[in-house]
């Protein structure tokens, strides 16, 4: 039997570029706050939450995407844990 090979990385390393999912946070948004406004609209007796709760959710659901899928940032060698440094080469002529 052929051996297979694990990934090389990690799952939740970098951010997968799966639309549906920005997709999701943005409707979510719109229907939660839309929802939310619509509610205080019917209890307080005005009519501008329901909009108000549009353009939050509209606003949030915009954040969390960026949130979710913006580029790792780059580190420094300075701030990197000892476990996200590169190992030594296993060359015999390298001296430390």
């Amino acid at each position: 039997m052929a051996q297979q090979k694990p990934p090389s990385a990690k799952p939740d390393e970098f951010p997968s570029g799966d639309p549906w999912l920005a997709f999701g946070y943005l409707v979510s948004g719109v229907l939660l706050y839309g929802l939310i406004g619509w509610l205080l609209d019917r209890w307080l007796g005005t009519s501008f939450l329901v909009v108000v709760g549009i353009l939050v959710g509209i606003t949030l659901g915009m954040l969390m995407t960026w949130w979710r899928f913006r580029a790792p940032r780059p580190t420094s060698p300075q701030t990197q844990t000892p476990r996200d440094r590169p190992e030594p080469d296993d060359n015999p002529h390298h001296q430390t």
